[in-house]
């Protein structure tokens, strides 16, 4: 069963605003909190402190009224007794009977409150100072609020003999008579309309920090989306913060470069393969239709001349001879590609090399006038290199120059050391390749002469033999050329370290 939220999910921007603004709540009501109890804290104990200094000083009036009237509680003028305003006042003699009962308005004691009361009286009949809180009760009508209670003494002094008790109470619910309640109610609605400011302005800075957080992850968003959907061009806009979400977005925008230069790459050797199948199937269609086509006439008897029969073999050989060279050329294609081809490196002389490769082109070449020539240094130091694949290397570049070469021309192998490489040059005089071409020449079967088939230039793979040679000797390959100047082509191979060099003498001078 789908399951199906209560609520649409919020926007990051609306959490991170509603995170915000709770916070900010939440901050300004426990300071609210704790302003009110401080404050509440503050004038509960100034309260009981006024009204325990109220108590003390009522108490050394009443004593110094007894002494005046000669302790005589009949002829002491009780009511002439003032206080700081509506407060419950009751005068009891040492015996705990009531002399003077004052109430505030039409407020009353609870009867829960009587032994309170009581109880107080008694301790400060014997000496005791006491002070506490009536709680009131249900009724409006209820006395509730802070008491005290004091010892009368004659005279007021604190060591005259007992003469009463004094009860002091304060109401708390007097309309309009605390200043304190006023004050704190004006505190709170301070804090609650600092409150609503603040929360006014939290809404507003998050709002703008939301959408400044916000707006790379669209960005981000969108490009991933646009991606997903197979548009890899599109990037996201970094943002000028210098923090995780610029890195974000410039971590981002190098990850869809990657992508997007693998997925142009997967296209191109996809579509590499492809071409590179159909001239396969092309390459080997044209021998195999021709070995068909004389075979047929061979057992057919269309050829009955014997020396047209003889010539006509030799004409299927040849044939053979170009299909085992393309295969031959593909499976070592192969196997150069996929790493399975073995080199046999050990310290290789160049310029000896060079000299042995001309050697064996330099017939063909002087039958069509053209000079080759060794201008690699005899001293070059040796590379580490595999000497048969490194023959097939110049052979095939030399081949290539010598097809395209007229009389007259010339092509030269040179080299220069590099840093740790030498770097080897075979160049000619010859037509040169186009510039729309010259990028591609390292391709599968590219050909620059596109009338060209395989009987007359080859099966396509002579330079991408070249490059996967090269490469797996960890060298590299290019190539430089104009219309009617010549082609130079360059690879590079390694040096030959001093440890090597001497370890390749020694094994020589132990195996003669």
């Amino acid at each position: 069963m789908k399951r199906t939220d209560a609520f649409p999910s919020l926007s990051l921007r609306l959490k991170l605003v509603l995170s915000y603004l709770i916070v900010a709540l939440g901050a300004i009501l426990i300071l609210a909190i704790a302003v009110s109890l401080a404050i509440q804290n503050y004038f509960a104990n100034s309260q009981r402190d006024q009204l325990r200094s109220e108590g003390e000083y009522i108490a050394q009036q009443i004593g110094h009224l007894y002494r005046a009237y000669s302790g005589d509680w009949g002829t002491v003028p009780l009511q002439q007794i003032q206080t700081g305003g509506p407060e419950l006042l009751i005068i009891t003699d040492k015996n705990g009977d009531r002399l003077l009962q004052i109430q505030p308005g039409s407020l009353r004691l609870s009867d829960d409150e009587i032994p309170v009361l009581r109880q107080s009286l008694i301790l400060a009949l014997q000496g005791q100072e006491n002070d506490g809180r009536l709680q009131g009760g249900d009724n409006n009508s209820s006395f509730s609020g802070l008491y005290v209670s004091e010892p009368l003494r004659y005279n007021g002094q604190s060591n005259g003999n007992m003469i009463g008790a004094l009860f002091v109470a304060v109401p708390e619910r007097f309309p309009r008579a605390s200043v304190q309640l006023a004050f704190l109610t004006n505190v709170n609605q301070a804090i609650l309309i600092a409150g609503a400011g603040v929360a006014l302005v939290v809404i507003l800075f998050s709002l703008f920090l939301a959408r400044r957080f916000t707006r790379p992850l669209e960005s981000l968003t969108t490009a991933a989306d646009q991606m997903r959907q197979g548009d890899y061009s599109r990037r996201a806009d970094p943002p000028k913060s210098k923090d995780e979400l610029e890195r974000l977005a410039v971590t981002f925008n190098a990850m869809a470069d990657t992508i997007e230069s693998d997925v142009t790459e997967l296209r191109h050797q996809e579509q590499l393969r492809r071409d590179l199948l159909a001239n396969i199937a092309h390459d080997l269609a044209t021998p195999l239709t021709a070995i068909q086509g004389y075979s047929e006439a061979l057992a057919d008897g269309v050829i009955a001349d014997e020396e047209a029969r003889q010539e006509t073999a030799q004409l299927i050989g040849r044939e053979v001879q170009r299909l085992r060279r393309l295969v031959g050329d593909v499976q070592q294609m192969t196997s150069l590609d996929s790493g399975r081809a073995r080199l046999e490196l050990a310290p290789l002389d160049m310029p000896g090399l060079a000299d042995e490769t001309l050697a064996v082109i330099r017939p063909e070449c002087e039958q069509a006038g053209i000079t080759l020539r060794n201008e690699i240094d005899p001293q070059t130091a040796p590379v580490m290199a595999d000497s048969d694949r490194i023959t097939q290397v110049l052979l095939n570049l030399l081949d290539n120059a010598r097809r395209h070469t007229p009389a007259g021309g010339c092509i030269t192998i040179s080299a220069q050391p590099m840093g740790k490489m030498l770097r080897v040059c075979v160049s000619d005089t010859g037509t040169g390749i186009d510039a729309a071409d010259l990028p591609y020449i390292f391709e599968r079967f590219y050909r620059v002469d596109r009338a060209r088939t395989a009987s007359a230039g080859g099966s396509g793979l002579g330079l991408s033999i070249v490059k996967a040679i090269i490469t797996a000797h960890g060298g590299t390959v290019s190539a430089e050329s104009s219309a009617a100047q010549g082609t130079r082509i360059y690879f590079s191979l390694p040096l030959a370290t001093r440890p090597e060099r001497e370890k390749y003498v020694g094994m020589g001078a132990s195996n003669p």
